[in-house]
């Protein structure tokens, strides 16, 4: 691996392969087409703030919203003064939700995709607070592959071969439908998770089910790396298992690893676009950089952060991973007291730049007088955008050239999420402030499964996220769900 030490890209002169933003106290520069496009949406419009702000006020509504959100709502927001907004991942996205409602906003905004407003409606009305309304920020549908892929016939056959094999769990990841957590739970026992304690449930389901066999899904991408992770701690011993999970030493974790299952076909589009060329790249030109990678991305750009980590120049995980280390490098450099620029390159769906940047300033106008600065890369090619004339799409990823965006190379921009614009915003506000509710219906989230069991199915479905929060509190899976696993009745 290539990866250097001891350099700062201040003592080098290099064409970038990728846009960058830099980043210090006060300012933004952009390097490139796809840079320049997120830098000026990241300084957001003083009137918008205000229309925003003073809307949020007269309504007494709570805003949560993903953090690959569009940067011109994510800054508009971040720059408001009203306590009830949160910018976080699609789980914690409900949490707060419910948290808002008991401090008694008047409803509640949900800027993300579908199965993310239909999470927080149900959480609500699980938590008693079903009176609460509930908006998206768009009329139309807003999808997402991950979880069209979990709605697909083969998902449904991968779980019926999950039942049909004694003692076994399914993890799901979180981010799929009611109608998907529901279809599982009703077939075998299920437990949600985020990218950030994947390994950690998968690794419990092991360790309270003797000869278990854990199903994943639906990333493929997310699976291969689990797999890819735990393998490389067993190459670094007990010591280094152990650090993961107390039950495991090397020899166990190895005996497990052949019945962890992963699902073989579902990804998220962005995420898929970090591929060998991608890793590549950044391997060749990015030798003194921080790495980042999330857990969805393909396995080259996965090792590649993950092999950093080894060295201490990276970090393979989450989008909350991704933040805590960013955060912990910058207070390293801050404590120096000498000039660095500090290189990261983002291997993730770029609207995480957004609180990457607020929490960078922030950290950097803490400390008076530092000559720190931080370099974010996006490994994206700069021509992989066009501009149309779409309002809700404004930004394209892909190039009319094709060059930039493909299976090889790094889009790093979510059209799902983008569908969420800052026009829609205000007018679902405004409706608010006015009261018209005709004009609001078409907003709102959706509350029922298409089921003729609606209900229960929202019941069945609540239950392998009310499982996880249970294992987040006591590190342990609930008895009943490691019963069922022990005791299931296989399908035939």
């Amino acid at each position: 691996m290539a990866f250097t030490s001891g350099r700062t890209a201040s003592a080098m002169n290099y064409e970038p392969a990728f846009p960058s933003l830099l980043v210090t106290a006060d300012r933004l520069e952009a390097q490139g087409a796809f840079a320049e496009a997120q830098r000026a949406v990241l300084d957001p419009d003083p009137d918008t703030v205000k229309d925003l702000q003073q809307l949020l006020r007269a309504t007494g509504i709570g805003v949560v919203a993903h953090y690959y959100m569009a940067p011109e709502i994510q800054g508009a927001l971040l720059a408001c003064d009203w306590p009830h907004i949160n910018i976080s991942d699609s789980l914690v996205m409900a949490d707060k939700a419910v948290q808002m409602a008991a401090a008694g906003v008047k409803g509640i905004l949900v800027l993300g995709v579908d199965f993310m407003s239909e999470n927080v409606r149900s959480l609500l009305d699980a938590s008693g607070h079903r009176e609460l309304p509930v908006w998206r920020a768009a009329t139309s549908a807003i999808s997402c592959s991950l979880a069209e892929a979990a709605e697909s016939p083969a998902y449904l056959s991968y779980l019926t071969k999950a039942a049909k094999t004694p003692r076994s769990v399914h993890v799901i990841y979180v981010n799929t439908s009611l109608t998907t957590k529901a279809a599982a739970e009703a077939r075998l026992p299920t437990i949600t998770c985020t990218s950030a304690n994947v390994v950690a449930t998968v690794l419990q389901c092991f360790a309270q089910i003797p000869d278990g066999h854990v199903w994943f899904g639906p990333d493929t991408y997310m699976g291969r790396n689990v797999a890819c992770l735990l393998e490389t701690l067993v190459q670094r011993g007990d010591a280094a298992v152990r650090s993961v999970h107390p039950d495991f030493d090397a020899a166990r974790l190895t005996r497990v690893l052949p019945r962890f299952h992963y699902f073989e076909a579902g990804n998220c589009i962005v995420h898929h676009m970090f591929g060998d060329q991608v890793a590549s790249r950044v391997r060749r030109d990015y030798g003194d950089a921080l790495i980042t990678a999330h857990l969805e991305v393909p396995g080259a750009m996965f090792g590649l952060a993950l092999e950093a980590q080894g060295l201490g120049r990276g970090v393979a995980g989450s989008t909350s991973d991704i933040l805590r280390f960013v955060q912990a490098r910058v207070g390293d450099a801050l404590a120096t007291n000498s000039p660095q620029r500090l290189r990261v390159v983002l291997g993730t769906e770029v609207g995480l730049v957004t609180c990457l940047v607020h929490q960078v300033q922030q950290q950097l106008a803490a400390q008076a007088g530092n000559d720190v600065s931080v370099e974010v890369i996006f490994p994206v090619a700069s021509e992989a955008i066009v501009v149309s004339d779409d309002k809700q799409l404004p930004v394209i990823p892909g190039a009319a050239t094709g060059e930039g965006c493909s299976l090889e190379g790094g889009c790093a921009t979510c059209p799902y999420m983008k569908m969420n614009h800052i026009d829609a915003v205000l007018d679902v506000l405004t409706a608010c402030s006015r009261q018209n509710y005709d004009y609001l219906r078409g907003f709102a989230a959706a509350r029922l499964l298409a089921s003729g069991d609606a209900e229960g199915s929202v019941q069945r479905a609540l239950q392998p996220i009310l499982a996880m929060r249970q294992f987040s509190k006591t590190h342990r899976l609930a008895d009943a769900l490691v019963q069922r696993a022990l005791h299931q009745t296989l399908l035939e």
